[in-house]
């Protein structure tokens, strides 16, 4: 080799050495050598080559930019619409584009060896990239940052020229699940007419699709797949993939009662199911459908959580036994923010699923709203680009290339763990639903659509073609096929009551849906103070051998005084309960913005080592046996972390999942979860959750978006048991109610407004006996007065206590007693009435609250407390639930304060009168306090 005069003697014997190496065996060098010697020996063949001069030379470039284009822009210029002329784009990949032409056809280029060809003529070249990049697939991949991704996807692509010969039995497996998927959408559309069902007509290569990217899911090692999805062919899904029973599926069309009482039910394309079942290979793998409202994507979610949550709890951490897939629609996929949300925690780790196919239903319209109208992005499935995932666009029509396709991303996820987005290029046979009427908005498509063949259709007459089958085989059957399915309707008649199986139902045997009574029975789950004592420990524990800033070191030391001491504020209160739980074996799981540390740098799940991004967990010290303790600080996001959440706690009964808002203000972004889940999914889908929401609440004058969790929101949806809703005023109460909830042997949502300025109140704090000898209180009375004293009852939930607190010890107030409600839902009306009984001498009950008189728990109260008089003191009703002004904030608060122990008109002109009124006059004086305040400001 020459041309290397800069280097010494021994250099150029070692790459001469090396040179040799690389065109014996090029294999047995590093990649990197490969690349330099495959360019020299390029550059090298035409210098010295005297028939290629530099015109030659020039045009190997211009042949490599060519294939590059396709690369790039080939998926511009494909076949993958069924029913539409594709937009046009330019420039084009004409080879006049290049500074080639029809000349150069003929010519040997070695630029054929980049794409696997060797040295080959122009029109080879042109005819292998057309049938790689413009046929049936087109991919988008160039866009990958790392090399590696790049080069495996070039060499699957370009090696295969996109496409699979399939042997004849895999035809045959192809068309007989293709066959079940056209025949069960025909045999509903006959045996239903009418019938909302969402149809997957136009799109019916999904379902062999599916099976094969399931078949080869389960040769990596896959057990496990989740899959998410909206309406648009779910019951096809629901039959054909995971195989309910079709007399089940039939049932649902027909029926008129449900078989379990507190079922309100739901349309069938909306449940969900489970199911094992046994694939042609002999391998067994669990499928489950994740129940899914009309909200499109907020499946997504949901589904992404139940993913981690198998992967941590079931699979002990390992990302290659469980798959999450998610089917969108194309106007869903690129309009749903949450879309977004989901896809940017695809490698967090935290929320990483080690990654999801991702697969799109393209029908070109979303509702009537034509593709055009609906997005900016020249594709619905762009969004694929945020996380360099590969994106493939298939024509519905050609189901060996989507069969193709999916195998592809299955081995692609399998290599990388990374997503892959599938859009399936098809149509949507009928309306929005069958009773819609395309033509009013889509005349045109829907005109090629009316003649437009079925997939199973065109496969078949290729498949005659082929001489696999005869079309009699084929009609024979598509006979058989209904025929069976008449069968089933029959079934289907004699069933009677609906039965909704309960999602994940393995994981929650023994757990039961909740009455009212199961609230007020105790658990038990008490802890010595000694082993409380001992988890106190290794809760304030910093290891020595790491250096952690002084306030660290000072915020441990003071939590060690206080545990000596026998004082519990609620942080403490908060990381005994999770170390407790834990130390018994039940994993902890908290996630929310800041919730490491803590909005209000109350918390300090974890400690920073000083001069590092390390970070030590005391809760993943507590013993040697534990359960698993996570703590994260998620995405700025609501809806998505929400969801993702609500879906780990559907899959983990015997864990504890906490959500936490940054505030309890920003939670109505996530409102779609809580309307569609948190509230509504035992009665819609029979299941049962523990998830526990901390939504920070109270009034301090931070303003109207720092202020309130809206309290309103989540009593108005409370019915039926279906969540328990507290505000928690002691740090004991809080520890009673974590560990409480998973000792029971029922699941509901648990909302907690939890506190702010409380966090480091004087008078918020517990003793540490509370937490050994106590259980979770739904009613707190007022320790300290003496009951027939008692003339004022005032009741109370959450912050505004301790306000009330320090009035009544300012006047030393024996006649007023502050009860606080701890739970609001379910409410407690045994033992309110109780403490009501109790105060014999009660000439007023009222209600107190900061919030303004249409927001807070007030409506709440007022229908409870429908047996017995009750006044509401409150906030002047409003549209917003704060004052932006501190001043204005601090007169309204002592306008309400002020109302519970404003002076008396009486003769003794006292701050404060109390019992010092004379019985006869002190009703008459107190009722006209408060007859006119909700009107007044």
């Amino acid at each position: 080799m020459d041309g290397f005069s800069f280097l010494g003697n021994s250099e150029i014997e070692s790459i001469d050495r090396l040179y040799s190496q690389f065109l014996e065996n090029p294999e047995s060098l590093d990649e990197s050598w490969r690349t330099f010697f495959s360019g020299f020996d390029f550059a090298r063949r035409f210098q010295s080559s005297s028939q290629v001069g530099n015109e030659h030379l020039d045009k190997e470039f211009r042949v490599l930019n060519f294939i590059d284009a396709f690369r790039k822009r080939g998926h511009l210029f494909t076949q993958t619409n069924p029913v539409r002329t594709r937009r046009q784009y330019f420039p084009t990949l004409d080879l006049e584009n290049f500074g080639l032409s029809a000349g150069d056809l003929n010519t040997i280029f070695h630029a054929g060896t980049e794409i696997g060809l060797g040295d080959a003529t122009l029109r080879d070249i042109v005819d292998h990239m057309q049938q790689t990049y413009c046929r049936s697939i087109g991919a988008e991949y160039m866009f990958i940052r790392t090399p590696e991704k790049i080069e495996w996807l070039q060499k699957h692509i370009e090696g295969s020229r996109n496409t699979t010969s399939f042997p004849a039995d895999i035809k045959k497996q192809i068309f007989h699940h293709l066959k079940k998927a056209v025949g069960f959408e025909s045999f509903i559309h006959r045996r239903f007419v009418g019938q909302k069902r969402f149809s997957l007509e136009g799109t019916e290569a999904l379902i062999p699709a599916l099976y094969f990217l399931i078949d080869k899911g389960s040769s990596f090692g896959i057990e496990e797949y989740i899959i998410g999805m909206a309406h648009r062919g779910r019951l096809n899904v629901l039959a054909n993939i995971i195989e309910k029973p079709y007399e089940n599926v039939f049932q649902e069309f027909v029926a008129e009662e449900y078989e379990d009482a507190i079922a309100l039910g739901d349309v069938k394309y909306h449940l969900g199911y489970c199911n094992d079942i046994k694939l042609d290979n002999e391998r067994t793998v669990t499928l489950n459908l994740v129940p899914n409202p009309s909200h499109l994507e907020s499946a997504s979610p949901v589904a992404e959580g139940i993913a981690r949550s198998r992967i941590d709890n079931k699979y002990k951490g390992e990302f290659s036994r469980v798959l999450p897939v998610l089917i969108h629609g194309d106007a869903a996929i690129a309009g749903q923010g949450v879309v977004y949300e989901v896809v940017q925690m695809a490698d967090l780790p935290g929320y990483k699923t080690g990654g999801t196919i991702h697969i799109v239903i393209n029908n070109q319209v979303g509702f009537t709203t034509n593709y055009l109208d609906a997005r900016t992005s020249t594709y619905c499935t762009d969004i694929g680009k945020v996380t360099k995932a590969p994106i493939f666009h298939v024509n519905g029509d050609d189901v060996e290339a989507l069969v193709h396709t999916m195998i592809m991303a299955m081995e692609y996820r399998h290599a990388f763990a990374s997503d892959v987005f599938i859009d399936i290029l098809s149509y949507r046979k009928y309306g929005h639903n069958e009773g819609d009427e395309p033509r009013y908005t889509q005349p045109t498509l829907y005109k090629a659509i009316a003649t437009h063949p079925n997939p199973r259709d065109i496969y078949a007459e290729i498949l005659i073609s082929q001489g696999i089958y005869t079309h009699e085989e084929i009609q024979r059957q598509q006979k058989d096929f209904d025929i069976f399915l008449e069968e089933k309707l029959k079934i289907s008649k004699e069933l009677g009551k609906v039965h909704i199986q309960r999602f994940l139902h393995n994981d929650w045997k023994g757990y039961k849906h909740a009455a009212r009574a199961d609230f007020d029975k105790h658990y038990p789950n008490e802890l010595s103070a000694e082993l409380l004592k001992f988890i106190g420990e290794k809760v304030n524990f910093l290891p020595p051998s790491e250096k952690f800033i002084d306030k660290t070191v000072r915020l441990v030391d003071e939590r060690r005084r206080m545990m000596t001491e026998g004082k519990i504020d609620w942080a403490l209160a908060e990381l005994l309960a999770y170390g407790s739980l834990v130390y018994d074996g039940h994993p902890v799981r908290l996630s929310g913005q800041d919730s490491v540390r803590g909005t209000f740098a109350h918390r300090h799940a974890a400690h920073v080592i000083e001069d590092s991004d390390s970070i030590f967990v005391p809760l993943k010290q507590i013993s040697q046996n534990q359960a698993s303790f996570t703590v994260l600080n998620s995405p700025l996001n609501e809806y998505g972390v929400l969801g993702f959440e609500y879906g780990y706690a559907l899959a983990n009964p015997q864990g504890m999942t906490i959500w936490e808002a940054q505030f309890g203000d920003f939670a109505n972004v996530a409102q779609v979860i809580v309307d569609q889940y948190i509230s509504s999914a035992e009665e819609k889908w029979g299941l049962m959750n523990g998830l526990v929401l901390y939504l920070p609440h109270g009034f301090e004058g931070q303003g109207p978006e720092h202020s309130s969790a809206r309290i309103e929101r989540f009593l108005l949806l409370a019915a039926r048991n279906n969540m328990q809703i507290v505000n928690p005023t002691t740090p004991a109460n809080l520890f009673h109610l974590l560990r409480q909830s998973i000792y029971r042997n029922f699941r509901v949502p648990i909302i907690i407004f939890t506190p702010k300025s409380l966090l480091r109140h004087p008078q918020c704090v517990s003793k540490l006996e509370e937490l050994t000898g106590d259980r979770f209180r739904e009613v707190i009375d007022d320790p300290d007065v003496d009951v027939k004293e008692v003339r004022r009852l005032v009741f109370c939930s959450g912050k505004i206590y301790y306000d009330l607190l320090a009035r009544k010890f300012e006047f030393n107030a024996r006649d007023v007693a502050l009860v606080r409600l701890e739970q609001l839902h379910p409410f407690p009306t045994q033992q309110v009435d109780h403490i009501i009984r109790k105060y014999p001498n009660v000439l007023i009950k009222l209600w107190v609250q900061e919030e303004p008189g249409n927001m807070g728990p007030w409506r709440h109260i007022h229908h409870e407390f429908r047996n017995g008089e009750i006044i509401p003191v409150y906030r002047q009703p409003s549209g917003s639930p704060a004052t932006g002004l501190l001043k204005l904030h601090q007169l309204s608060q002592e306008e309400i304060i002020g109302k519970v122990f404003r002076k008396c008109e009486c003769d003794l002109k006292r701050k404060y009168c109390g019992l010092q009124c004379s019985d006869g006059s002190i009703r008459q004086n107190i009722l006209k306090q408060y007859s006119y305040f909700p009107e007044k400001t």
